[in-house]
């Protein structure tokens, strides 16, 4: 299968998700660890769980961009922390790995810069401003659909991308208002 054939096999397994009843964050993520070896057990979709609604419907940040980060970390996340003798130094490369070029910070800030461009929002209280008063009804439903078809697809690209190049991108906006190349945090402590 070639990289544009599973991206579009992820956007169309999360699309379809939604209409079996999963929510929001799991169509996402489901659809990335089925498709994609983690490593990871089938379990581990479980963690999406209470992200729908923007966080128990709560109404924070859009499932469908939760589970797009928890599809990529499954998938290029840090699983241990660099090791060595010096504690200082070892914070110092845990803050590099992060923060650095590459540095998975920059990997993950695509996802709700990519989603805020197309949407305008992040917030999934904004994003269904409109339906509040009739939740889920069917054109509600149709907008989430496809909020989380484009969700996945952003997922999926950094998944089937290589770790160091979709980790060297510029950030977008960010709380620490990084840019590149001033971005470079080596002294930065985690």
């Amino acid at each position: 299968m070639t990289k544009e054939e599973k991206i579009e096999a992820i956007r169309q397994r999360a699309r379809k998700n939604f209409s079996l009843g999963y929510n929001c964050a799991e169509c996402v993520s489901e659809a990335v660890l089925s498709l994609v070896d983690t490593g990871l057990p089938p379990e581990a979709k479980k963690v999406a769980t209470g992200f729908g609604g923007g966080v128990g419907l709560f109404g924070d940040t859009c499932g469908a961009v939760t589970g797009a980060v928890i599809a990529v970390g499954a998938v290029h996340g840090r699983s241990s922390l660099p090791e060595g003798a010096d504690p200082k130094e070892s914070a110092k490369k845990a803050g590099q790995q992060l923060y650095g070029k590459p540095g998975l910070y920059r990997m993950f800030n695509q996802i709700p810069n990519r989603f805020k461009a197309k949407y305008g929002f992040t917030c999934c209280r904004d994003l269904t401003s409109k339906w509040h008063d009739a939740w889920l009804c069917r054109d509600h439903a149709l907008h989430c659909r496809e909020i989380i078809t484009d969700a996945a697809g952003i997922a999926a690209e950094l998944v089937c991308s290589d770790r160091d190049e979709v980790s060297s991108l510029p950030f977008g906006e960010n709380v620490e208002n990084l840019k590149d190349p001033a971005a470079d945090q080596t002294n930065k402590v985690t």
